[in-house]
């Protein structure tokens, strides 16, 4: 071999080894832990001059982190033999690699698809949407188990027809019972974060977007309808269909039956048909021509609404999510973003949205990214809008109705019929777990700090008969019973319930608090039962730190 060619062999082994390299240091980039600490050095620069070190919360403790991180990603504490495996796990890494493992359960799925039917759900039209709500979530839990992209589940939603009870993607179009201007409006909102819908019937008031551009954006879904599915001359479902046929001038916003066209209202003569509208995208000013079909109306914003050029897209699930695990979000409310609206850190959101972006939309490559970052792990403070950081610490939530509902499950060890398999939309909402929904459940667009307690709330955990019956210590058939009877060390049973209500031990005063009164109590079983139902009723119980 001359020395020309050892030259060629050893230059093409450079090129390739610099090629892998490069390859290396983009995967090393778009990795989880990677994007994490940059998020988390932009924070600091954004927020503190660099110096979070000194200016933010110290780390939260295991023990607070884990039943944080569990109640995030699937939305129920963690179990005692969980707690007491990751507090005597020596691993540096024990953290990470619990969220990979929470990540991979199948609760993870359900968790957030019950989130995401309330976020559709709590602003629906009227209650015959909520027939919708049993199929969503069974779409939602199969697709964030599967991990389909959120491009990909976003598009489903908006192109959706079918039966509502089976297809359950149509759920945000049921919900506003095919009125194509409060569909307009979710979409927007949900994808988008934009409340657009301030623009239908003048300019926004606090946005740049005008009157038209909100008629343009209802102008690609006139032609869906919702229509009744009957079998045996009875009427069993409702159904999302496309409309394309029929009279061309006939006036639009007749609920559930769809129109060739969008008209925008003349407001000083409303009795008239409106100015006919062609369908364009606001945000990029995409245009569609008249006269298009359903599916190619929003198959075409489905696509520039999820189009990596569109940053509002990508913005509005970070942030959503981020409001969801670090407490706040740097938009508030979440579901009122957009390039009118103060942003708490710009660079740190536009950067997380450009790598999620990057990353195909991969909706647990985020949820793990921003599990991995110092300011999801800081120890909890009361929010203060002071001007302050406020991303210095997390911020404590109050449970969501499905969480609370599923600690309440694990702590008292009771069936929960509302997993045995029925996909009727009643037994969702009228269940124990839908009574509990109906009575802890909220909107989950609106600002945490705007979530709090009421009468009916404390009057259940305080007196409903369900509780009282699975908190009784003088029956072995329940969880508190068992416990009581077949543990005789009153510190251990002590121990055992701090662990299930808090996924920690009890501080010192604690336990002397506790046994004191077991021990000054003529029945050693209504102490616990007395200890347990201060526990429930406890401000850490119901709220996430």
């Amino acid at each position: 071999m001359n020395v020309t060619s050892v030259f060629s062999h050893l230059l093409a082994a450079f090129l390739v080894a610099m090629a892998l390299l490069h390859t290396a240091a983009i995967a090393g980039e778009m990795g989880a832990a990677a994007v994490a600490q940059r998020a988390d050095a932009l924070l600091a620069e954004e927020q503190f001059g660099g110096d979070a070190q000194t200016q933010a919360a110290s780390a939260a403790s295991d023990e607070i982190f884990f039943r944080r991180l569990s109640l995030d990603l699937i939305g129920a504490p963690p179990s005692p033999e969980a707690v007491t495996a990751f507090s005597l796990d020596p691993s540096p890494d024990k953290r990470a690699k619990s969220v990979e493992r929470l990540l991979a359960d199948e609760r993870f799925g359900q968790n957030w698809a019950r989130y995401w039917r309330d976020v559709i759900m709590f602003r629906r039209s009227e209650d015959r949407g909520l027939i919708a709500a049993r199929a969503a979530e069974q779409y939602l839990t199969d697709a964030f188990n599967n991990n389909k992209p959120w491009d990909q589940i976003a598009r489903d939603f908006i192109t959706a027809t079918g039966d509502v009870q089976q297809a359950g993607t149509t759920a945000i179009v049921m919900a506003q019972n095919g009125n194509s201007e409060d569909v307009t409006a979710e979409v927007s909102r949900i994808f988008m974060g934009i409340q657009i819908q301030c623009a239908q019937c003048h300019d926004h008031p606090t946005d740049r977007w005008k009157r038209e551009q909100f008629h343009e954006l209802a102008a690609f879904f006139p032609r869906i309808a919702v229509r009744p599915v009957r079998q045996d001359g009875r009427q069993r479902s409702f159904e999302v269909v496309s409309v394309d046929r029929g009279p061309k001038n006939k006036k639009n916003n007749n609920v559930r039956r769809g129109s060739l066209e969008h008209f925008m209202p003349d407001l000083d003569k409303p009795e008239e048909i409106g100015k006919q509208m062609e369908p364009v995208f606001f945000v990029g000013n995409q245009k569609l021509d008249s006269g298009k079909t359903d599916q190619e109306r929003r198959g075409a914003v489905a696509d520039w609404i999820t189009a990596r050029e569109n940053e509002w897209f990508s913005k509005a699930f970070v942030n959503r999510m981020w409001s969801e695990m670090v407490g706040r979000g740097f938009y508030e409310p979440v579901d009122d973003i957009g390039p009118d609206r103060d942003c708490a850190a710009p660079k740190s959101l536009e950067y997380l949205a450009d790598r999620f972006a990057a990353n195909k939309y991969d909706v647990k490559w985020l949820m793990q990214t921003i599990a991995l970052t110092d300011a999801y792990a800081r120890r909890s403070a009361s929010r203060v809008d002071d001007g302050s950081a406020p991303f210095a610490a997390a911020c404590p939530q109050r449970l969501r109705g499905d969480q609370l509902y599923n600690a309440l499950v694990g702590v008292l060890e009771i069936d929960d019929p509302s997993e045995d398999g029925q996909r009727g939309y009643r037994n969702l909402f009228s269940g124990p777990r839908g009574q509990v929904n109906a009575t802890f459940g909220y909107d989950p667009s609106v600002r945490r700090d705007e979530v709090a307690g009421s009468i009916p709330q404390a009057l259940f955990l305080m007196n409903s008969p369900q509780l009282a019956r699975a908190i009784n210590a003088g029956q072995q058939s329940t969880a508190l019973g068992k416990l009581v009877a077949e543990t005789l060390d009153d510190e251990a049973v002590v121990g055992e319930l701090y662990l299930r209500c808090f996924a920690r031990e009890p501080k010192a005063a604690e336990m002397r608090t506790c046994l004191a009164h077991v021990r000054t109590s003529t029945d050693r079983a209504e102490a616990f039962e007395d200890i347990l139902w201060a526990l429930l009723n406890s401000t850490e119980f119901l709220n996430r730190k």
